[in-house]
């Protein structure tokens, strides 16, 4: 009886062991086994055998993390402070060396991404913060993707979601956009300007050179005066045509007696 119970003991011993050594790994997972403590090989997906108390498994996961970068005080190279988060795409390419390499690649890459975000922004001003962002995107994913390759990681894209500015900087910021527009609309009135007196001083030149188109410019200022409404017609003319009539006049005065 007792050999019976010691037999089915066993039994049911073995068909624990049995049981507990079949792991199912999904098809985004890899499981890297250890044999007595060192790596033995990278199994999954679908059914992994793995012999309890020699061998231990670890589960990766490879599919894309989507990391939320807390917000960092950022200090930009015009001594601005500001609130700076993002968002980082990244994920495990080499479960051997992500479960080896590091401790917890989730964690460090989430350290390494907040310290790089601080770095980079801090060698940039204000101004590059708000209007670059696509290039400064691309060189804080450059820079966490080297350092992140020796653990197996992927860094694929990272965005900056909001920069937060102080409400005085934010007042500053305002008059200083007011005071380009002011100066621009000041450059374009003075381009203007030249264009205009350079046109008329062409117009001069041509007039100098053909006196008949000075006098179609009369008829045509006669044409457009007497369109209007006005009951008072004032009209240039000309020294050089009342020459003649000024002569005439002073011939005709009486000599002293």
């Amino acid at each position: 009886m007792i050999q019976d119970l010691g037999i089915g003991g066993a039994i049911i011993l073995v068909a624990i062991l049995v049981f507990a050594s079949f792991r199912v790994l999904r098809e985004y997972e890899r499981g890297v086994v250890f044999l007595l403590g060192r790596f033995w090989r990278v199994k999954g997906p679908g059914l992994v055998v793995v012999i309890p108390g020699i061998q231990q498994m670890v589960r990766v996961d490879l599919r894309t993390v989507v990391l939320d970068v807390p917000a960092q005080d950022v200090i930009t190279r015009d001594n601005v402070s500001v609130k700076v988060n993002a968002v980082l795409y990244f994920r495990a390419m080499d479960a051997q060396r992500a479960s080896i390499q590091v401790e917890n690649y989730l964690e460090a890459t989430s350290q390494l991404a907040q310290t790089t975000l601080r770095a980079v922004l801090g060698k940039h001003e204000l101004d590059e913060l708000l209007a670059e962002r696509d290039k400064l995107n691309l060189d804080i994913q450059r820079i966490i993707d080297t350092q992140t390759d020796p653990w197996g990681i992927k860094v694929s894209m990272v965005e900056i979601k909001h920069v937060d500015i102080d409400a005085s900087m934010v007042r500053a910021i305002a008059q200083q956009a007011e005071a380009e527009r002011a100066r621009r609309a000041k450059v374009i009135h003075a381009d203007g300007e030249l264009q205009a007196a350079e046109k008329l001083q062409q117009a001069a030149q041509v007039l100098a050179r053909q006196p008949q188109a000075m006098q179609l410019r009369y008829l045509q200022t006669l044409a457009s005066i007497a369109g209007d409404k006005s009951s008072t017609i004032v009209f240039p003319l000309p020294l050089d045509m009342l020459a003649p009539v000024i002569e005439l006049m002073q011939k005709r005065q009486p000599g002293p007696q």
